[in-house]
């Protein structure tokens, strides 16, 4: 018997209110099948999935579900079909599902599927115990299928992060793909990176404003400091041909 689904709730008003922002250039653009009018928008649009679930530094010839793209191009499944297809794919979950725990899975699929970030730890725990009973695919379906994601992307709207432009803050939400690497820490001290590089220099920053200007001398300093010293050797003279009364003056008293 499966084990039911633990109970988790939005961690802050900002995933429990509906946002209000005006549309432009930093909203996210929508891509869905309904104004598709040209072959060149529906191509937009299967590259808008693949970079929505593969994310960019995934997106390889190699990892290319062309029966997939042959089918939405007919009209034969559905973008959410379609969304379900590259997240189920031999290369999504080599390179996500294999290499992460499943609490860093859970988390992956919910940013790229659902659009918004975990609400708590609860619920990581509680998508966690879904991948362990039902596995990576059964997880993802039971994405696809939840409430949340058909009332906001329905069935021919390709996923996108919810939420980037927030009031009362300089700066928006970070994309998923630069906050979420694909490697979570374990994994990535395992692989040896990063790696600290020790630089046998230490360099000093200096301010624009206290930089020296063109024509400045402290510019020549080094080429100063480089350019040789002429030097003469000292003269050696014998003791025995220093007379030292005439060499030394005399004071009169």
């Amino acid at each position: 018997m499966a084990l039911p689904l633990l109970n988790y709730a939005p961690k802050s008003q900002n995933q429990r209110v509906a946002g209000y922002e005006i549309g432009g250039d930093e909203q996210p653009r929508i891509f869905t099948s309904e104004n598709v009018l040209s072959s060149g928008d529906m191509e937009n649009l299967i590259w808008a999935g693949y970079r929505q679930i593969y994310s960019e530094h995934q997106i390889l010839k190699s990892n290319r579900q062309k029966s997939l793209e042959s089918q939405i191009k007919f009209g034969q499944i559905t973008v959410r079909d379609f969304i379900r297809g590259l997240a189920t794919s031999s290369p999504f979950l080599e390179r996500n599902y294999q290499t992460n725990s499943n609490y860093r899975f859970v988390e992956m699929c919910v940013q790229r599927i659902l659009g918004r970030d975990v609400y708590s730890e609860r619920e990581k725990i509680a998508w966690s115990i879904v991948v362990a009973n039902k596995g990576p695919q059964g997880f993802i379906s039971d994405l696809l299928d939840s409430d949340e994601y058909l009332n906001k992307f329905g069935y021919d709207t390709v996923p996108y992060q919810q939420r980037r432009i927030l009031p009362q803050r300089v700066g928006g939400e970070v994309p998923f793909n630069l906050k979420t690497p694909r490697y979570g820490e374990y994994h990535r001290s395992q692989l040896g990176f990063p790696q600290i590089i020790w630089q046998s220099t230490v360099r000093r920053f200096v301010p624009q404003e206290l930089q020296p200007k063109a024509g400045d001398p402290s510019n020549y300093l080094s080429m100063a400091r480089n350019m040789p010293v002429p030097t003469t050797a000292p003269q050696r003279v014998p003791l025995a041909n220093i007379n030292i009364e005439t060499m030394v003056p005399r004071r009169g008293r």
